[in-house]
């Protein structure tokens, strides 16, 4: 049926940490000797924000929004 582009046929996992620290920890600990594709820091859209691959080729988003109160 065509060519496959293997990184558009993906999936993400996506973290919400509690603080900025935990996103830190879970960002640096996750990314270890994978590839950054967005460096983890305040984002324009208020949250604090980052994504990457790790070295198994998963790819990751950590993300922390201080807005958030625990409700849906």
């Amino acid at each position: 049926m065509g060519r496959t582009n293997e990184n558009e046929n993906r999936s993400k996992i996506s973290i919400s940490a509690e603080s900025k620290e935990e996103a830190d920890k879970l960002f640096s600990g996750l990314s270890a000797g994978g590839q950054i594709e967005m460096p983890i820091s305040d984002s324009p859209w208020g949250s604090y924000f980052g994504m990457f691959r790790d070295k198994y080729g998963i790819e990751w988003m950590v993300n922390f929004d201080p807005n958030y109160k625990g409700q849906i």
